[in-house]
């Protein structure tokens, strides 16, 4: 008989991306969802990517935070960085911003280990999310998952969960500044 599984903080940007992870992830974790993501704008944004992901995660019996729409605060963390390239310098403060929030609620809630479903897209930065998530592990004393959630197809195979779930698919990651920056 094995005993409990880890408690992993699992930070989402939206159900598209973090659907099938956190199926997959639930075989060997026992999960928490942390919807901490005050760069996506406009509001109205915010709002339609958390009920889409807390309705779907309802859905599943798994735990549900959402944080508060911070997004004058984010942008703080943005200023000089606005007309950096998407995966640039605004992105990985972005990815640090949003991971810090993560790794302390963390820690200060007896979690295993923290990850995030951004991993899982080729629109970010993997490498730089695994560097900031490790370091902010080891100052945050908690574990960070660094799993690369986009081996074997993992980003297209989380696109077809998300077709056959109907979620609400957005056409940028989330700030103004990317809003018309995908191709």
């Amino acid at each position: 008989m094995s005993g409990p599984k880890e408690k992993l903080l699992l930070h989402v940007c939206c159900a598209p991306c973090s659907g099938l992870l956190s199926q997959q992830l639930k075989g060997r974790f026992e999960i928490v969802v942390y919807f901490d993501n005050p760069n996506i704008w406009p509001e109205s944004e915010f709002l339609k990517r958390a009920k889409e992901a807390e309705k779907f995660y309802g859905d599943q019996g798994v735990g549900f935070i959402i944080t508060g729409w911070n997004h004058d605060e984010w942008k703080k963390s943005a200023e000089g960085l606005e007309q950096e390239p998407e995966k640039g310098r605004r992105c990985k403060s972005c990815y640090h911003y949003r991971l810090k929030n993560a790794a302390e609620f963390a820690a200060q809630n007896n979690f295993d280990y923290f990850t995030t479903s951004l991993l899982i897209s080729p629109w970010k930065d993997a490498e730089a999310l695994r560097n900031i998530g490790l370091a902010l592990a080891k100052k945050r004393g908690v574990n960070f998952y660094a799993a690369d959630f986009q081996a074997n197809g993992g980003y297209n195979k989380s696109r077809a969960f998300a077709r056959e779930q109907g979620f609400y698919a957005q056409k940028y990651c989330g700030c103004e500044y990317s809003a018309g920056a995908r191709p």
